[in-house]
């Protein structure tokens, strides 16, 4: 049986954390397309502007304050869509943040914070979208992780665990989820200049602009693919790295990182970890 793939007449798309980068992005790229998008995040003002934005757009947006660490108020939005606005029919579990989590450096805080919305945030979400998508046989959920879940690397030992948990948990669903007539799928993207990565103060190789992103994504969301992943070649490096044996991936990394510091001393600074 063909996986479900929603299209417009089927139902609302929900959109975490939509109020700034690939969320806010994709929301406008679905919106262009017919769709109508259900947007949640914590900044209101930041949601109303995007809904202003999409006002002349094929289809539309409605905005949905809630938090994602907040499992109730989860609960509360899912009801909420589907009473006001008709069934969710694809979620893209969107939301997230990185915080460097380095080994001179550790402390609970970063641990928790990543958790919280990385994972936690996801769950919460994750939930009760499918206890509807269950009772009406259909839906489709896309999981966006990142290219830091496939291996550890130096400063996302929060970020790239909760992003590693993420992809397992996709793979692990999608056997149960497909049975029920959900079609999950997995975005793992690179470097995407969006506000999180505007925080990093280093070269970030093979960046794409929000807009990229969202274009990908949105592509993906017509196929039948599980892994939605970008840009290609940053994709195959770390494909690569996650298959090395442990003796030959923390030799590769050295390596880099040694080249990454002879670099950063002439003045062109980089890191060895993507964050969407």
């Amino acid at each position: 049986m063909s996986p479900f793939i929603a299209r417009p007449e089927h139902g609302v798309v929900w959109i975490t954390g939509a109020s700034s980068g690939i969320g806010r992005a994709l929301a406008l790229k679905l919106a262009e397309e017919g769709y109508k998008v259900a947007v949640t995040a914590r900044s209101h003002e930041m949601l109303l502007a995007l809904q202003a934005e999409a006002s002349a757009l094929a289809g539309s947006i409605v905005v949905l304050d809630g938090d994602v660490t907040n499992s109730e108020d989860m609960e509360h939005t899912v009801a909420a869509i589907e009473y006001q606005h008709g069934p969710v029919a694809l979620v893209v579990l969107n939301a997230g943040i990185y915080l460097p989590a380095r080994g001179e450096d550790l402390n609970h805080e970063v641990f928790e914070r990543s958790f919280a919305v990385n994972l936690h945030g996801v769950v919460n979400c994750l939930v009760p979208a499918v206890r509807h998508m269950r009772a009406r046989g259909y839906g489709q959920i896309a999981f966006v992780s990142s290219l830091a879940g496939y291996s550890g690397l130096p400063g996302t030992a929060a970020y790239g665990a909760s992003k590693a948990a993420i992809i397992n948990m996709a793979e692990s669903l999608k056997f149960e989820l497909d049975r029920m007539g959900i079609h999950v799928q997995l975005v793992t993207p690179g470097y995407v200049d969006t506000p999180l990565t505007a925080q990093n103060t280093f070269k970030m190789p093979d960046m794409v602009s929000a807009q990229q992103a969202a274009d990908a994504i949105a592509a993906g969301l017509k196929s039948s693919t599980f892994d939605i992943s970008f840009p290609k070649r940053m994709v195959y490096r770390a494909k690569l790295m996650r298959f090395l044996p442990y003796s030959l991936y923390f030799r590769v990394l050295r390596y880099f990182l040694r080249s990454g510091r002879k670099r950063r001393a002439v003045g062109t600074p980089v890191t060895p970890h993507p964050a969407e």
